[in-house]
């Protein structure tokens, strides 16, 4: 029971690809970032005027851009149609700047038209949002209930609240890793808007789409390490709950 509160290496173990991925992803994303950031675009066009730009050739002028803080906070709000983007990126004149921008920019075209991934991420985000918050701490007062309540009947542990509820979290949590699974085919479809619209839109001129396609590619990658974590997380609960290969009776 300590193990699990408070340090289990077999968790550490189980979640190092994960780990070791994410690493390197945050690595790229933070080198690439900084080499494109160096290069001003050949537009002049800063991150908020290469989103608009981008936004009202697809007639999405409705679409608002604010700018919002923290460092690479930027993202696309479907619910109210607006584009925020941090201050590096709003106000920036750079190769990295204009390919967040619009990367976001792909979200808010996916959004106009119905791309289907992007409609299920949202759909299931509460409950999602919900699992990853409280899935955990659901799974452990069901541990905690099954260590104190399962009694063997003939050799076999019978099932009991507890054991009940580690499945209601673990169902939670499931919800979480499909969300993560499901914003993989949206986060690099945004990209890959991206990385066409910047050029036919003129934003960035032929000799500079590398910069911007490492920027954008280091990028997708963190979200393939957070899936990776998302499902090895699962895998070790449900080692850990000892509903894998068990009898109920």
């Amino acid at each position: 029971m300590l193990a699990f509160f408070f340090f289990d290496p077999m968790y550490f173990i189980i979640l190092a690809p994960g780990m070791i991925l994410a690493f390197w992803a945050q690595a790229r994303v933070k080198s690439a970032y900084a080499a494109a950031q160096q290069r001003r675009v050949s537009s002049g066009l800063s991150g908020a005027e290469a989103a608009r730009h981008i936004l009202d050739s697809h007639g999405l002028t409705q679409v608002g851009i604010e700018p919002a803080r923290g460092f690479l906070g930027d993202h696309y709000d479907p619910r109210k149609r607006v584009l925020r983007l941090s201050p590096e990126v709003y106000q920036g004149r750079n190769l990295a700047a204009v390919g967040i921008a619009a990367h976001e920019s792909g979200h808010a075209l996916q959004d106009s038209a119905g791309y289907a991934p992007l409609q299920i991420r949202n759909a299931v985000v509460p409950l999602a949002s919900f699992g990853s918050r409280s899935s955990i701490f659901i799974f452990m007062i069901g541990m905690f209930l099954s260590w104190q309540t399962a009694r063997p009947i003939n050799g076999v542990m019978t099932w009991g609240v507890g054991q009940y509820i580690m499945v209601a979290a673990l169902v939670l949590f499931t919800v979480g890793v499909f969300l993560q699974l499901i914003n993989l085919p949206v986060e690099y479809n945004a990209s890959a808007r991206a990385r066409q619209v910047l050029v036919s839109t003129g934003i960035i001129a032929p000799g500079e789409e590398q910069p911007v396609d490492k920027v954008l590619s280091a990028a997708a990658l963190t979200y393939v390490a957070a899936t990776l974590s998302a499902i090895l997380t699962l895998l070790y609960l449900l080692m850990r709950s000892g509903l894998l290969g068990g009898r109920r009776s």
